[in-house]
């Protein structure tokens, strides 16, 4: 009866308009004094909640981002990579969906990456022929590459929860990432074969590969730096923010000298705001948490489980329906903070290896990036194109199907997702 009078208040509360912040923080305060316990253990979880060492890459990797997407450097990554595959069929939807996955292994967001490709390629892919929601969904859906490639944000946040390794998490997001990569380019270039609505573009030459790439360069070798340091366990995942957002300033501000105070401003800015709001659902997070604890959510949901739920792929299959239905709600941070600390002792249990679980949940709250009506990779094209929202819903529904067949697969294939943190290294 506590568990449904506790999860009926929450959805009140989320349906009622409150920030998710602030609906975890009241709930989770609320049920704490009904416990008995005193409000000095809502100051103390608070200031626990972002006292962790691994958090401080958060804002790093967000103040990295917004360098980059305000410095100019999606232009030059999209041409280096339209040079090489741009003459293929769908060849800008193939150089659009690269240009998302060499970004994401910077930034870390899908918000940043769909942004920064978006602006770019929206004019570019618009010009040559492509159908404007085919465009649009394309972009919402390969934004969404920001959460898995590693260095991501929500696996970062998972680790912290779970005290599961970042390294390792990262590790195993390379292989789902290179899956979904080659998923939708399979799906661009057939669609593209298909409809013929293009304009397909002549091969370049070797000396313009040669001068888009010379110029792209130093963005990608801060992709490399930044993963091959953290695999190699040179620097930590924290420090690897610090040392990308140096590069980003040296690429932006000294070779492609497009970084000026009022973009350094602007940038800083807008990471303070995401750092604000995300460090505030996870303050909440940790509030509610530690009430449900206390509570014994946790270990109801695993009895309850237990009762009735006896094979993994029954729980997993419980779980993908939970998380599509509250996706079209929450947006992924949320999703990942409220149902992870009621859901892990489960998959613990029942014996499901915790950093594949970590893949499964982020692929799910991917999905709730492009689904309607809170999908934030929707709104955030649909203001980079100045578009309608049901254009790029439109666009974006072939790839919420891809996305699951990408969940069934490492489901049935684990090792697309368990062979290159444990087996390769």
């Amino acid at each position: 009866m506590t568990l449904f009078l506790i999860l009926g208040g929450l959805l009140l509360l989320l349906f009622s308009g409150l920030p998710v912040a602030f609906v975890l923080m009241s709930m989770g305060t609320v049920m704490l004094i009904a416990h008995g316990l005193p409000l000095i253990m809502v100051a103390q979880n608070m200031l626990s909640a972002v006292d962790n060492f691994v958090l401080l890459s958060v804002p790093m990797f967000l103040l990295m981002s917004n360098i980059l997407l305000r410095g100019g450097v999606g232009k030059d990554l999209f041409q280096a990579v339209q040079s090489w595959v741009g003459h293929w069929p769908g060849g800008l939807g193939v150089a659009t969906l690269l240009s998302c996955g060499i970004f994401s292994a910077i930034s870390g967001s899908s918000v940043a990456t769909a942004a920064t490709i978006g602006t770019v390629a929206v004019p570019e892919m618009t010009a040559r022929g492509y159908k404007r929601n085919f465009t649009l969904g394309l972009l919402a859906a390969g934004g969404t590459l920001g959460i898995i490639i590693p260095p991501s944000i929500p696996l970062i946040v998972y680790g912290v929860i779970t005290e599961e390794s970042i390294g390792s998490l990262f590790l195993a997001g390379i292989g789902p990432g290179i899956l979904l990569i080659v998923l939708f380019g399979v799906f661009v270039v057939g669609h593209s074969m298909y409809t013929g609505n293009y304009d397909r573009l002549g091969r370049a030459s070797w000396a313009e590969r040669r001068a888009s790439t010379i110029r792209a360069f130093p963005t990608i070798l801060l992709a490399v730096v930044i993963i091959t340091g953290i695999y190699a366990g040179i620097f930590t995942p924290t420090e690897a923010a610090a040392i990308g957002f140096i590069m980003a300033l040296l690429i932006t501000g000294v070779i492609l000298r497009t970084l000026t105070w009022k973009i350094a401003v602007e940038a800083t800015i807008s990471a303070l705001r995401t750092t604000v709001v995300l460090f505030l659902v996870v303050v909440g997070a940790k509030i509610f948490g530690k009430a449900i604890t206390l509570y014994q959510i946790p270990n109801m949901v695993s009895a309850l489980v237990d009762t009735h739920v006896s094979e993994q792929w029954l729980f997993l299959l419980i779980v993908t329906g939970i998380l599509l239905v509250i996706g079209l709600f929450l947006e992924s941070l949320s999703m990942l903070l409220i149902m992870v600390p009621v859901l892990f002792p489960t998959v613990l249990a029942l014996g499901v290896d915790p950093i594949w679980f970590g893949i499964f949940f982020v692929l799910l709250i991917e999905i709730a990036l492009i689904t309607p009506p809170v999908g934030l990779n929707l709104f955030v094209i649909q203001a980079v194109a100045k578009a309608q929202l049901s254009t790029v819903v439109s666009g974006v529904l072939p790839y919420i199907f891809i996305m699951l067949g990408s969940v069934l697969l490492i489901y049935l294939l684990p090792q697309i997702v368990l062979y290159i943190p444990f087996q390769l290294f």
